[in-house]
């Protein structure tokens, strides 16, 4: 667990409550890579919504695959596990 503050998905309201529980709906839970942006909603709503563009978008030459296997191969570069 971080050593930063965060809060937790079951004292999460407003923006983060709605932000938590989408991310319970794709993943089936939140992620700790989402809590560190708790204390700042805001900025853990534009996050998501730019990872979703980055990796979702139909546009911008790649597939869904190769987009997935470049942030598997940077995660990996970087001993990153998400």
């Amino acid at each position: 667990m971080a050593w930063i503050k965060t809060i937790a998905p079951n004292d999460a309201t407003g923006m983060l409550g709605r932000v938590y529980e989408s991310a319970r709906k794709r993943a089936g839970k939140v992620f700790n890579i989402l809590r560190l942006q708790s204390l700042r909603p805001e900025v853990l709503s534009s996050s998501t919504r730019l990872y979703a563009e980055l990796m979702h978008a139909t546009r911008g030459g790649l597939t869904r695959v190769q987009r997935e296997m470049i942030a598997t191969v940077v995660s990996r570069a970087n001993n990153c596990h998400y």
